[in-house]
């Protein structure tokens, strides 16, 4: 059995230590609440995310970076996408070199459009040792033996078969990929997708306009995939596809449900403020937006949701735009 790190212990990082956990791994979990990482060493659940989950002896907390990282055989970030690169440049001071490190954040860095495994490539060096982990994934129903299948990503096919086999269970099937580009895109960019089909749930509209969405959604983001280097495969995939279903659809799905209170009143601000919890599509939208303007993609559906988002326009007036844009072939 392995050591390993966790960094991050919101919902999907407390649901990832606890299949590891499972599986006879020690887990050392890196929490930025301090109260938070007591709660985990004092009784083996976190107070705020998946309260549920009961972690075994093997299981500890930490507030601080360094501590959770000693005699770390692998680390498994799940921070969210905006805090990747400092936590990274913390995890940079102690960690080796050769230490494999596989992200689970979904989202592209605001400024730099950089994918999240770009970002450890740049801040943590050895790009071979770094995958990103992506698929139809709730931490809800990971954390409940639910059935579910995922993807890992990497340049090498060593460090994706490594972190394979880590993650693999009965009840987790776990495949590889070479496009870590299009495996990353796909799990930032269905996220903006997901938004937009909740505003389509608060207007009260159908299945035919929710599946309407998501179907062209699905081809813009493979336009962009097109652009910057993607394989088009990997779209139709469970990065792809699959985790775009389950996102535009689930009500488990933070960026769907953001998207439906939009749409009946709420604003982005509100909706984190009372959630507690950072919703990646919109932070994702602002970058993938304009990437796709510096490269001449069309975008209608993330255009609607960054203007609806960010620019004051109502849901109403968004759609009205989509569905009035000049007739086309498909």
């Amino acid at each position: 059995m392995a050591k390993i790190s966790v960094i991050g212990a919101g919902s999907w990082g407390m649901a990832v230590a606890w299949l590891l956990d499972g599986k006879g791994h020690t887990v050392n979990l890196w929490a930025f609440e301090p109260e938070i990482a007591d709660a985990i060493n004092n009784s083996g659940r976190n107070p705020i995310y998946l309260p549920k989950v009961q972690f075994s002896e093997r299981t500890t907390a930490s507030s601080c970076i360094s501590t959770a990282l000693i005699d770390a055989e692998a680390v498994v970030m799940v921070t969210p996408s905006i805090g990747v690169r400092a936590t990274a440049e913390k995890m940079a001071e102690t960690l080796p070199q050769d230490t494999p490190v596989v992200i689970l954040s979904k989202g592209l860095e605001a400024g730099t459009h950089k994918l999240m495994t770009e970002i450890l490539e740049e801040v943590l060096g050895n790009p071979s040792r770094i995958a990103a982990l992506s698929g139809p994934n709730h931490a809800e129903e990971v954390s409940k033996a639910v059935p579910s299948a995922t993807v890992i990503a990497a340049h090498s096919p060593d460090t994706a078969r490594y972190f394979q086999d880590l993650f693999s269970t009965p009840f987790f099937r776990v495949y590889t990929n070479v496009d870590l580009i299009g495996v990353e895109l796909c799990g930032a960019g269905k996220n903006v997708i997901a938004i937009a089909c909740g505003m389509c749930d608060g207007m009260g509209f159908g299945d035919n306009a929710k599946a309407s969405l998501m179907t062209r959604g699905l081809a813009e983001l493979v336009r962009l995939g097109e652009a910057v280097g993607a394989q088009t495969d990997t779209f139709r995939g469970l990065a792809g596809m699959g985790d775009l279903i389950v996102t535009c659809t689930s009500k488990h799905s933070r960026n769907r449900s953001l998207g439906e209170g939009v749409a009946r009143g709420d604003t982005l601000e509100g909706y984190q403020q009372r959630t507690k919890m950072v919703v990646e599509g919109a932070v994702a939208c602002n970058s993938i937006y304009q990437l796709a303007k510096d490269r001449g993609v069309d975008m209608p559906i993330t255009r609607f949701v960054y203007e609806v988002l960010y620019e004051g326009l109502s849901p109403e007036e968004g759609l009205g735009l989509l569905m009035n844009r000049p007739s086309k072939e498909e």
